[in-house]
């Protein structure tokens, strides 16, 4: 198995919001092949090719088709990185929280685009 790495401030995580978490885990494993991990009802991990690690996720929301995937940068300092974006003009809108891969906070940008970056523990 390879040793997954991060990269500070490089897209790393891709969350897709879904209106129906087993329909979509059904959809995409059948169209696609994609396998899961799940984390409790209201999540699940997709899982990279081979198996090492996870590229996105599937997690329930609304409204569905509004706003798109959520795009995940990583941190090697999440609370710099905060301060970074509230420092540039964007806001921060959730957290920073804990999660139980480590900790991660969603933002705004000035033109209202909602990402998230997220830390190891």
């Amino acid at each position: 198995m390879t040793e997954q790495t991060h990269q500070h401030h490089a897209i790393d995580y891709i969350e897709i919001t879904v209106g129906d978490l087993a329909e979509a885990k059904r959809f995409y494993g059948e169209a696609f092949g994609w396998q899961f991990n799940d984390y409790g009802p209201d999540y699940s991990g997709i899982r990279r090719p081979g198996g090492d690690g996870e590229s996105g996720g599937l997690r329930p929301g609304e409204p569905v088709g509004v706003g798109g995937p959520l795009v995940l940068l990583f941190s090697s300092d999440l609370d710099a990185t905060a301060e970074a974006v509230r420092a540039a003009g964007g806001r921060v809108v959730e957290g920073p929280y804990e999660f139980p891969g480590g900790r991660r906070f969603h933002f705004a940008d000035p033109s209202g685009n909602e990402l998230g970056v997220w830390a190891e523990k």
